[in-house]
């Protein structure tokens, strides 16, 4: 509120009558409220998107912990306390080497600018400028996702790979295969992004991955498939004559299966609605992404479980979860801009993605225990593939229009 007073006019406040004061006085206290109303509101938006970005990074870090338990469910009993080690080194060593240089790699940009480059060149152990921005919470969130993506891996190539192996590779895949690939899609350097304003890739489009449905998925689902190939099978997991599955090996404890997969996809909620990267006028967005995520893995779960039906006769209860995995990990790309209904489409045929991949890697004798190849790779190229496909519905329908 402007007052209607000059103020610069010395004569016009001797002049003032009591009640003209008293005016003068409330147009004042009204324009400081008016200020700090303004400022009090920008300063709830900020903190309220910190701790969205800080709870939705505490929910995919949870999903370790359903790692963990779907791995171990899905394991001979004697490998357990194995694979749960394997499980907390992910964690661990994946947040040393991400603070040491992934997040750096990841976004790291000194000039500030759009010009694509390979790698970030700042944000070594987290110094330089990162506490004058105030991206704590960024690289928490950030970091949650890089362990998820090595922890895909663990269960692959459970029951035959050395620790020491293991903390190597996880160490790798977080401080420098992971952050390249963030720095290509997520970044707005990287080659194949969708944020460039010169978007000269796939179409002048970049990639739209919206939750890391490659990033994450697709990256751990190809480590996986690799370990799982130069490692080769269980000793008698195959006929060494025929190639065909001599023992099935199956899990031990169908319990953790489960609990594992409902830990899953309650991380979820953090892994899509979080990568909004706010609440305060991201609220419809994110709202949504929770729905398109439901409908994708149930959806998923349902026809995964009905298509195993048919295949071996019997009602699955691990390939119902490993239904609704694929389910989630097909939507994770475009849970944000397709319709509720695509969502169902779109996890049903991430399930079909996800049984097609099971097949192939055994009939390439690839020995993934928790079928990790095809929940995240094949499932996940099958996730990359729906934007695309939205987008080309809508163009359609704006060309008939």
């Amino acid at each position: 509120m402007a007052s209607s007073f000059n103020l610069a006019d010395s004569d016009t406040l001797i002049h003032l009558s009591n009640g003209d004061l008293t005016l003068l006085i409330s147009e004042l206290v009204a324009d400081a409220s008016s200020v700090q109303r303004k400022l009090s509101a920008e300063t709830l938006a900020a903190s309220m998107n910190a701790y969205y970005f800080l709870y939705a990074g505490a929910l995919v870090f949870m999903m370790q912990a359903g790692f963990a338990m779907l791995c171990a469910g899905s394991l001979r009993e004697k490998n357990i306390k194995n694979i749960m080690l394997k499980n907390l080194l992910d964690a661990c060593v994946g947040a040393l080497g991400f603070w040491v240089c992934g997040y750096g790699i990841a976004y790291g940009s000194k000039d500030n600018s759009d010009e694509p480059t390979f790698v970030g060149d700042e944000f070594w152990i987290l110094r330089g400028e990162f506490e004058v921005d105030d991206t704590y919470h960024s690289w928490f969130f950030q970091f949650a996702f890089a362990a998820t993506a090595a922890t895909i891996v663990s269960g692959a190539v459970a029951e035959r790979c050395q620790m020491t192996a293991y903390a190597c590779y996880s160490l790798f895949l977080t401080a420098w295969v992971y952050p390249v690939v963030v720095h290509q899609i997520w970044s707005v350097n990287g080659y194949l992004s969708a944020f460039r304003s010169d978007k000269q890739f796939l179409n002048g489009v970049g990639v739209i991955d919206f939750a890391g449905c490659g990033v994450v998925h697709m990256v751990g689902g190809i480590s996986a498939m690799i370990g799982a190939a130069v490692l080769g099978p269980r000793a008698g997991r195959f006929d060494p004559l025929t190639g065909a599955v001599d023992d099935p090996m199956p899990g031990h404890n169908a319990a953790l299966v489960v609990l594992g997969t409902f830990l899953l996809w309650f991380g979820w909620y953090g892994f899509n609605p979080g990568s909004t990267l706010c609440i305060h006028e991201c609220e419809f967005v994110a709202a949504k992404t929770a729905t398109t995520t439901t409908l994708a893995a149930a959806a998923g779960c349902i026809v995964n479980l009905g298509l195993h039906k048919s295949i071996s006769g019997i009602l699955s209860l691990e390939e119902a979860c490993n239904g609704a995995l694929a389910g989630l990990v097909g939507i994770t790309s475009a849970c944000s801009v397709v319709e509720p209904w695509a969502a169902v489409i779109i996890g049903g045929v991430g399930a079909i993605f996800y049984t097609i991949g099971a097949k192939i890697c055994l009939r390439f004798q690839i020995d993934d225990p928790v079928n990790a190849t095809a929940v995240h790779f094949f499932a996940g190229a099958w996730g990359l593939l729906a934007p695309r496909s939205e987008e080309t519905r809508l163009n359609s329908s704006h060309s008939q229009d």
